[in-house]
């Protein structure tokens, strides 16, 4: 179990303002997103002992997180409980990841469910760690992430992954389904944009814009923008007809 001792101070309260050097000579930036203090106080505890120059940052909601994270582009991770008021299932996940979707999030949850967390990492989560893990566990789990790996408990991975029904086609033949313009519009969403942003930069209206969103989702045969932006990741554009 993470261990409650000295926190670290928040932007629900303040930092620290050195940080843990990455490699480069980068400051190392992590945000705890938690709508328990207790646990916002215990989590910011352990990273302080394992990283004691990082700046940590907090927040209690999903809305919170994202003003934080449009404040300070230079946060390296996210660590987020997805179970908050406010957030069903994987709301508060898919908002941050469809708005800032090179910062990596390690999931931090109580639920330990194997099939939540692979559905958690099919929604864009870098890592998925149990609240009750020792602070070894915590510092390898963040340390893998940062690196740029994948990091899922041994015990809970083993699991087989949930059985989803239906075959899809592979992902550059659902690309290739789209219209020209409709290529475009995922050109933009794969660089985070709005849907505004898309709009004015189209010189299109904003239901013309959500109307093409709505069709890629259903030509890739997806559910949001976040899962768009991780299916298409190795895709080929030139050669599905894409060119952007």
């Amino acid at each position: 179990m993470i261990a409650m001792t000295a926190s670290a101070q928040s932007d629900i309260g303040g930092h620290s303002d050195e940080a843990a050097p990455l490699a480069g000579g980068q400051a190392l930036r992590l945000l705890i997103v938690d709508d328990h203090p207790l646990f916002r106080e215990a989590l910011a505890s352990a990273i302080a002992l394992a990283f004691p120059e990082a700046v940590l940052h907090e927040a209690d909601g999903i809305g919170t997180a994202c003003e934080i994270l449009g404040r300070n582009p230079a946060i390296d991770l996210t660590l987020l409980d997805l179970s908050m008021q406010g957030v069903t299932g994987f709301e508060g996940l898919t908002a941050i990841r469809t708005r800032f979707p090179r910062v990596p999030i390690l999931i931090v949850s109580g639920v330990t469910d194997p099939r939540i967390m692979h559905e958690a990492v099919r929604h864009g989560a870098a890592g998925f760690v149990p609240k009750a893990v020792d602070k070894a566990t915590l510092t390898r789990a963040i340390s893998e992430v940062l690196g740029g790996a994948l990091f899922m408990p041994p015990d809970l991975a083993a699991a087989p992954a949930p059985v989803r029904g239906g075959d899809k086609a592979p992902i550059a033949e659902r690309v290739a389904r789209l219209t020209p313009q409709q290529m475009r519009v995922l050109g933009m969403i794969r660089q985070g944009k709005l849907n505004k942003q898309i709009a004015y930069e189209l010189q299109v209206g904003d239901s013309t814009v959500k109307a093409h969103v709505s069709e890629i989702l259903r030509k890739l045969e997806v559910i949001s923008r976040t899962q768009i932006v991780i299916e298409t990741a190795y895709v080929d554009f030139d050669q599905a007809g894409g060119g952007f």
